[in-house]
């Protein structure tokens, strides 16, 4: 340890864990965008919220930047560390404190994995509905800092719907709470909400209270074959009329082969160009019958070619692990990701555009189209040809994502549905947000991190 900072750090706050070999470097400085060099300071790694406070006072007075750390999962370049700063990671905050029977929520610190969370809640019988395929390696602060969504947002909405109160350290080491949990609140401005979404640059979340639901009614899983894209919206239309939907997820051809390829079963003899798989309520007789009326329906429209439903938890999985894998199969090709969203009702036009423009620039690139129809969410992967350099490959992706952010912002959509801006994105945020947006965004930062020390470089430059 030869930076004379650390030692200073290490005076400020005795007993701080710190990593600094090239190794812990590497692995702590960066996320699963993979596009940056990671070159921070050190890794610090708190074990109490005093010890983050302490660490975000000596980040002011040695003016060092902090960039906060939960599972790295992100891809938009979020958690990125390349430019020296100091990464403090979460994750020795990963306890649960509170669980509250009456008020139904579970207290826990920022570290924590999202399905240790499910369990927790699942253990009082309870449901934590956020949920997506990273749940094993993404924190909860990292889901509050991205205001994550996942497969589940058509029946139970973003993070930000089950976040009932927050502690944060403030860019100049205070430690706020916000909304403590109530549910009724008219009490002046919501900071809580603010955080949800702030992608570490107001402050870090240390801790969280999130409220919990029922128990997930019995679900069934079905799985759709469709002939085109354009039949999208009538298939989830004719669901959604006559079925309590928990998710609705689209993927294409190409994600199929990539998924089986990668050890999934496909349980059709023939490939189809578009897919569903949808889960659905089906406590009783009447659910199901409601589930095959609507397929009945679809196939007689020609809007479905084949289907097939789960007959067992087993199979469900199995199902499920045709989505569900897409990220994991596709990750060795270096895929850039488009993560955009549309109002729901803009979706057909939008899709429509969106895939003439695409298939347009991106002749000879693979791309895997995915995503949640249901809440107007798109993910575009576009895999990387191994004769193409990365350079090469990085300029005609951005040119076309200029031109997709310009589909976006006359369609009012988002360049950024459920991964943030990060580093990735930051170019195409005035496609979403229009000056005076960020103009006001750039004066909260300053109000919570008068010094810029706080993820500076992610959402907007300094």
């Amino acid at each position: 340890m030869t930076d004379p900072r650390l030692d200073s750090l290490l005076h400020a706050c005795p007993g701080l864990r710190l990593k600094t070999d090239p190794a812990d470097l590497e692995h702590y400085g960066r996320d699963w965008t993979r596009r940056w060099t990671p070159a921070p300071l050190a890794i610090a790694l708190p074990g109490s919220v005093e010890e983050v406070q302490a660490v975000v006072r000596w980040a002011n007075a040695h003016k060092v930047a902090v960039v906060p750390s939960g599972g790295r999962t992100g891809l938009s370049g979020g958690a990125v560390a390349a430019d020296g700063e100091l990464v403090l990671s979460l994750e020795r905050l990963n306890k649960a404190l509170d669980f509250n029977a009456v008020d139904r929520t579970l207290t826990v610190q920022a570290g924590m994995p999202l399905e240790v969370l499910q369990n927790l809640a699942r253990e009082q019988g309870l449901l934590y509905p956020v949920d997506f395929a990273a749940r094993g390696s993404c924190s909860i602060g990292g889901n509050i800092a991205t205001n994550a969504g996942g497969i589940r947002v058509i029946r139970y909405g973003n993070t930000r719907e089950w976040i009932a109160g927050l502690k944060v350290v403030a860019g100049n080491g205070e430690l706020l709470a916000f909304n403590k949990g109530l549910i009724k609140n008219s009490s002046g401005y919501d900071f809580r909400q603010l955080l949800v979404g702030s992608e570490g640059t107001l402050g870090i979340v240390v801790e969280a209270t999130v409220k919990l639901a029922d128990p997930p009614p019995a679900t069934n899983v079905m799985l759709l074959a469709l002939p085109s894209f354009e039949v999208l919206m009538q298939v989830f239309s004719a669901f959604r009329e006559r079925m309590q939907l928990e998710a609705f997820e689209f993927f294409t051809d190409r994600a199929v082969q990539h998924v089986t390829a990668h050890g999934a079963p496909y349980p059709f003899t023939e490939i189809h160009p578009y897919y569903v798989v949808t889960e659905y309520a089906s406590a009783d007789e009447a659910g199901e019958a409601a589930a095959m009326a609507a397929f009945e329906h679809c196939m007689e429209q020609g809007w479905v070619l084949d289907g097939v439903i789960s007959a067992s938890d087993t199979q469900a999985q199995q199902l499920w692990r045709l989505r569900e894998g897409i990220t994991e199969s596709v990750a060795r090709y270096k895929p850039y990701k488009n993560d955009v969203s549309v109002r729901i009702s803009a979706m057909p036009a939008f899709l429509a555009e969106s895939q003439a423009l695409i298939n347009g620039a991106y002749p000879q690139f693979d791309v895997v189209w995915f995503g949640h129809i249901g809440d107007g969410n798109l993910h575009i992967n576009v895999l990387k040809p191994d004769d193409t350099g990365d350079a090469e490959f990085l300029s005609q992706c951005e040119h076309v994502t200029t031109l997709l952010a310009e589909v976006l912002h006359r369609f009012d959509g988002s360049i950024s549905a459920e991964h943030g801006i990060g580093l990735v994105k930051k170019p195409y945020l005035e496609s979403t947000r229009d000056a005076a947006e960020i103009a006001l965004m750039r004066g909260v930062k300053r109000a919570f991190d008068p010094h810029g020390l706080m993820n500076p470089g992610k959402l907007f430059d300094p």
